[in-house]
């Protein structure tokens, strides 16, 4: 019989406590050593009980989800999983994030889709397991504050980036190496519940040099824009009829790998309108979004990089990308930046 994969769940409200631990019980690869109402009593559970994989509310009495983090990768470096609640929108997620967190679930959600036999922190919990401990020491991207000699006319004309688990430092990392003086838009589809993805492209435009705001329907993209799409419909983009500039368009249309954002979604539609003048980039995720954009992307003769399996957390949409040879380019994180720089010249 296999291993089972092992639990601690740190969670101050009892009502939630019941609701995840059975969630984790109902699952026969995840045996839950043991629970804990508060970051300091879960710090001295996981000294004794050393579980694979950590589970921690952000917002708690007696040392918080950040705290929790902050303390176990400096002295004992295990997977952790943060639960935030949209009701309770905590910015300090993505400081998590950047201290070694591995990823984050909504708790409403995580519990809503239980109800639908769907069952999101299980599956991540798995994942989260067979995560090189290595990879969640996140490395800090240097930033770019020298602006760069472009050409008047670039090859490339617009930047579309996809990615998943993992990716909220990744996505910082990767747009802290570009140049400020970047001028083609970058868009992004991060894999992201809405509110969070407000407060991510708030994090980004104080991160790095160039601006960042979320995608809205009918904006017309501009250059040395960051754009992070929302996540409460799929979004497109597509040439105004009256302008012929493209523009977002949010969609009912939904895709097999998954929704709000797309990535095959947004990829494919940039495909049809940047054609050979696009560059698609996918990074560290689960599953395999962003292959079938990327393939379209490539059809139309654009340039397709992948994350290497060595700098992502998750390997799982690159190595798709690059098992359906749709991939132009492999490359690790640090070299995406000034590869993806050089080829716009």
């Amino acid at each position: 019989m296999p291993l089972k994969t092992t639990t601690l769940l740190i969670e101050d409200s009892g009502f939630m406590r019941i609701i995840l631990s059975d969630l984790l019980k109902s699952d026969p690869a995840i045996e839950l050593l043991g629970t804990a109402s508060n970051g300091t009593k879960g710090l001295k559970k996981i000294q004794q009980l050393q579980p694979d994989v950590i589970i921690t509310d952000m917002v708690m009495p007696e040392s918080d989800g950040l705290a929790v983090v902050k303390k176990i990768m400096q002295s004992n470096p295990k997977p952790v999983i943060l639960l935030s609640s949209l009701e309770k929108e905590d910015p300090k997620v993505f400081e998590a994030l950047s201290a070694g967190a591995f990823d984050f679930l909504n708790k409403e959600e995580v519990t809503k889709l239980a109800k639908q036999q769907q069952f999101p922190l299980n599956e991540m919990v798995k994942v989260a397991a067979e995560v090189s401990l290595g990879k969640l020491a996140r490395m800090q991207g240097k930033k770019n504050t020298y602006d760069h000699s472009f050409d008047e006319q670039l090859r490339y004309e617009a930047i579309a980036i996809g990615a998943s688990t993992g990716g909220p430092m990744a996505v910082e990392q990767l747009l802290s190496g570009l140049p400020a003086n970047l001028n083609i838009p970058v868009i992004i589809a991060q894999h992201m519940p809405e509110q969070f993805l407000r407060s991510f492209a708030k994090r980004l435009n104080q991160t790095i040099p160039l601006r960042v705001k979320l995608a809205e329907r009918n904006e017309e993209l501009v250059g040395g824009t960051v754009y992070v799409l929302p996540g409460h419909k799929n979004s497109h983009v597509v040439r105004d009829i009256s302008t012929n500039q493209p523009v977002f368009n949010h969609t009912q249309k939904e895709y097999k790998e998954f929704n709000f954002p797309s990535i095959d979604g947004l990829f494919t539609s940039m495909a049809k309108v940047y054609g050979k003048k696009l560059i698609g980039i996918v990074l560290t995720g689960m599953g395999k979004d962003g292959t079938k954009g990327l393939q379209a992307i490539q059809q139309q003769q654009g340039f397709t990089i992948a994350q290497d399996e060595k700098s992502s957390v998750v390997f799982g949409m690159p190595k798709s990308a690059i098992d359906s040879k749709v991939i132009n380019q492999v490359l690790t994180l640090k070299e995406i930046p000034g590869f993806v720089v050089s080829c716009l010249a």
